[in-house]
């Protein structure tokens, strides 16, 4: 269907060149395979919670129809093959969702589409993609786009019935003025049906305006990437004297999950082991269960296949869901941990690391030492006074995070996953 004519134009050649910051990224192993194996991983079902079942996402890839190498008529195949149950099709939307996006595709030199991004035509190809590679109960394909701006940073949407480009250079409001609109609405459109996540935080230089809060955005800004690649952003740009992505996130009020993504931009999407990627413990495996998941915060980072993590947290006698929102003001919580993976993660030793709000960096309010085995536990005080969220990072101790923090640092070591969030709300 050919959508009304926006207000939308094409930008500035200029402008769009500073589209593309550098996208290299060191790589740090978290587990010994260097290709991930179907069928390898722990069960589906948690031995905390009832009612749903794991399933393994990668919710951020990009194809020919943007600045990835690979055709994207392969993409989804790949991902299925590689054992993942979820995936999701975002190429960049930059400049060219207007009239003369796809004429322009055709008519420039192919290193347009790099700057350019998805046009029309590249969006309803996506749709038919996701279509047709969708399988409810096996396999959940999913369309979606990454809003590009070059110096605030990019946002995953998913969901929707229609995609945004850069509306205007150097604001926030714009984007989330459209998130918040009907997509029914006349000539501009929206994207109120659809939902979205902070990527690769911190690696453009403004930050989403220092993650500028908005309320009308708060219950469709889903998740925030911890690992990207295979990348730990926990202290992206500490060494540079900014703050932790992760404190001026959530200090800003955002209540985000916590989510892991390969950002593919070559052709063996899925398949290499230690790039990141989502867990989401869903009530149906098909789009409808996988957005309710998201909604919910009901998900974990990880950058190792078929690893298993649920997390609760009990207060008061009652237990509470990671992503959950907690009534009251604090009090003792007990965190309690079910993680697994195979055989040869039996016995290793890992570190629990119990995670709150600080001013530049987060304050790990505890370290339990554990072996992976039986769910372990740790109990913490936790006020409201001091912030109103917390969450789990594993780590081993043994191997170093390739992007620390301060000196002496509890979550200077390797990172192995991060739950997402409860939130105290008195």
């Amino acid at each position: 269907m050919t959508r009304p004519l926006t207000r939308r134009t094409a930008l500035g050649a200029a402008g769009a060149g500073l589209l593309m910051a550098s996208m290299s990224s060191s790589f740090t192993g978290a587990a010994a395979s260097a290709t991930a194996r179907p069928g390898i991983g722990a069960s589906r079902t948690s031995r905390l919670s009832h009612g749903t079942t794991l399933v393994h996402a990668d919710l951020h890839n990009h194809t020919l129809m943007s600045d990835g190498d690979g055709d994207p008529d392969l993409a989804f195949d790949s991902m299925r093959s590689a054992g993942l149950d979820v995936a999701a099709l975002t190429d960049h939307a930059t400049v060219s969702d207007n009239i003369l996006g796809d004429a322009l595709a055709g008519l420039l030199p192919p290193a347009y589409k790099q700057l350019g991004g998805l046009t029309r035509s590249d969006w309803a190809r996506t749709r038919e993609l996701a279509d047709a590679a969708n399988a409810d109960g096996t396999f959940t394909a999913i369309r979606g786009f990454e809003w590009s701006e070059p110096l605030l940073g990019h946002i995953n949407v998913w969901g929707t019935e229609h995609f945004t480009d850069i509306v205007d250079v150097g604001a926030m409001r714009p984007f989330f003025d459209w998130l918040a609109r009907s997509p029914d609405t006349p000539l501009i459109d929206g994207g109120s049906d659809g939902i979205a996540g902070f990527n690769h935080p911190g690696r453009e230089p403004f930050r989403f305006q220092g993650f500028r809060f908005d309320a009308r955005a708060r219950e469709r800004m889903v998740s925030l990437e911890m690992f990207n690649r295979g990348d730990d952003y926990l202290f992206e740009g500490y060494a540079d004297g900014k703050p932790s992505p992760l404190c001026q996130c959530l200090n800003a009020g955002w209540r985000t999950g916590i989510s892991g993504v390969t950002d593919e931009h070559g052709t063996d999407w899925g398949h290499p082991e230690g790039k990141g990627r989502t867990g989401l413990w869903v009530s149906s495996h098909d789009r409808g269960g996988v957005f309710e998941a998201m909604r919910a915060r009901r998900f974990f980072a990880t950058r190792t296949s078929g690893l298993r993590v649920d997390a609760v947290a009990t207060l008061g006698g009652v237990e509470h869901r990671m992503g959950s929102v907690v009534p009251g003001r604090g009090g003792d919580m007990r965190f309690t941990l079910d993680l697994a993976r195979d055989d040869e993660w039996g016995g290793r030793e890992l570190h629990l690391q119990v995670l709150r709000p600080g001013p530049s960096v987060p304050v790990v309010a505890d370290v339990a030492p554990f072996r992976v085995g039986d769910p372990v536990s740790a109990t913490v005080p936790v006020s409201y006074d001091d912030g109103d969220w917390v969450l789990l990072r594993v780590s081993d101790p043994s191997q170093a995070n390739a992007t620390p923090g301060p000196d002496g640092h509890p979550c200077n070591d390797l990172g192995i996953a991060y739950t997402s969030p409860w939130w105290l709300q008195p």
